[in-house]
């Protein structure tokens, strides 16, 4: 019976745990190429956004808005802009811009570009701009600007992924590049 009890205790505390505080999550997609390889999986902090928004630079997985998925099948994207910031494509450089400030996106899969289309958005209060770091083969906001500017709403964040769980060989923790540092807050 004590057996009993304590098998009960470990999988209310392990349903408690991944429901509100992380979570394991396995990549679908060639999108966050070379950041995240198809079959990786990432360890996710939920509890983070509880206490404060996500900010520039977070790899964060989100339920898309309607508009981006027919599905329930969660995305992961880097959130480049949050709400006040205009976000746009691209300087003399082809460099994407966020309040004026070029990012240096070391991060991009070898070969691509920032984007292929021009953009300006001014991202709403509450909503976020996310961009894959493969580009050229990333559904993210640019690919739906003609609803809600490509935002998508903070409150469809699930969490934060902040360390790579699987394979060992390619196991690191999740930082802000540094470009992002240099960028002001929206006036």
């Amino acid at each position: 019976m004590a057996n009993l009890v304590l098998f009960a205790v470990v999988a209310v505390a392990a349903l408690v745990v991944r429901t509100y505080v992380v979570q394991t999550f396995y990549i679908p997609s060639g999108s966050m190429e070379q950041t995240l390889l198809i079959d990786d999986q990432v360890i996710v902090n939920k509890a983070v956004y509880r206490f404060r928004d996500p900010a520039r630079g977070e790899i964060v997985v989100f339920r898309p808005p309607g508009a981006w998925s027919a599905g329930d099948e969660d995305f992961i994207k880097r959130v480049i802009g949050v709400g006040g910031d205009r976000v746009q494509c691209c300087d003399d450089r082809h460099r994407v811009t966020v309040n004026g400030v070029a990012l240096d996106e070391d991060y991009l899969y070898p070969g691509d570009v920032p984007s292929v289309s021009p953009f300006d958005v001014t991202v709403p209060a509450g909503r976020l701009f996310m961009m894959g770091d493969h580009r050229s083969a990333s559904a993210d906001s640019r690919a739906h600007l003609n609803a809600a500017g490509g935002t998508v709403p903070v409150d469809r964040v699930v969490g934060r992924a902040f360390v790579m769980s699987w394979p060992v060989s390619r196991w690191r923790s999740f930082g802000v590049p540094a470009t992002f540092a240099a960028v002001p807050d929206a006036h």
